[in-house]
């Protein structure tokens, strides 16, 4: 049985007193929350402070990592390392905004991936399509090339430790949101891509949903039998809102 997972993407959000009010009403609640992981991914420099004042109960992740395994003359960037210093378990990978705006492809982004795994840190693999895509009814072979990518890199077995969050790009921030059934039927695809090439351990992958998830639909998506939490963005930066969003992962 795959226990649900929900993470919150703070993305390029936050100041030190924001993020303090939000903490207090992320800790006041968790205990509200069961038979769920907590984790929240604000930016690399709020990582240590988030920490310091986070419950024990809700973990804390990044949001990208450098493709170099060690540190190194690489201005801007931070290393795996320096995220496991901080305390990081996960790191979400190949966000459609990595993508789109910082041209990162999928090869990079399987780069990514395996360092990672390399140092024992989780990585949250974004998937997804852009509307045209969808409407080009490309959309699966899009998503088996972001796949295909950290497979041939890593292989099937890898999954076991990776999770995946499908993101059609089009709901992304857009407030539109995939209806059950279509983001359904994207999680049955990869799961069933993985499944051809072990069936084991597609049944243990955890895969995200993410794009616009509310409380109000919360319930709803993360009821399909294959959605097992979402990566959440914009209600994470709401403590009501986003633990809302957690208790319907455990309903």
């Amino acid at each position: 049985m795959r226990k649900p997972f929900v993470a919150g993407n703070w993305k390029m959000h936050g100041s030190k007193a924001s993020i303090k009010e939000l903490i207090a009403g992320l800790n006041a609640k968790v205990e509200q929350v069961s038979g769920v992981d907590v984790t929240v991914c604000p930016p690399a420099i709020y990582i240590d402070y988030v920490s310091q004042l986070l419950n024990p109960s809700i973990k804390v992740g990044a949001q990208n990592v450098a493709q170099e395994p060690v540190q190194g003359a690489f201005t801007g960037e931070h290393s795996v390392e320096m995220l496991k210093d901080l305390g990081c378990q996960y790191v979400i990978i190949g966000h459609s905004e990595r993508r789109a705006i910082f041209g990162e492809s999928n090869a990079l982004v399987a780069v990514k991936v395996k360092v990672a795994l390399q140092a024992g840190v989780t990585p949250i693999l974004c998937v997804g399509e852009t509307l045209q895509e969808r409407q080009s009814g490309v959309m699966q072979s899009i998503i088996s090339g972001q796949l295909d990518a950290v497979l041939d890199l890593v292989g099937i077995e890898s999954f076991e430790k990776i999770v995946i969050a499908y993101e059609p790009v089009w709901a992304i921030g857009t407030g539109v949101t995939a209806s059950p059934e279509q983001a359904q039927e994207v999680h049955a695809f990869i799961r069933g891509k993985l499944a051809s090439l072990s069936s084991e351990v597609a049944q243990k992958v955890i895969i995200q949903y993410g794009g616009s998830v509310k409380p109000d639909n919360a319930v709803e998506l993360f009821g399909q039998a294959d959605i097992d939490g979402g990566l959440i963005g914009g209600a994470s930066l709401n403590a009501d809102d986003f633990m809302a969003i957690c208790k319907a992962a455990g309903a």
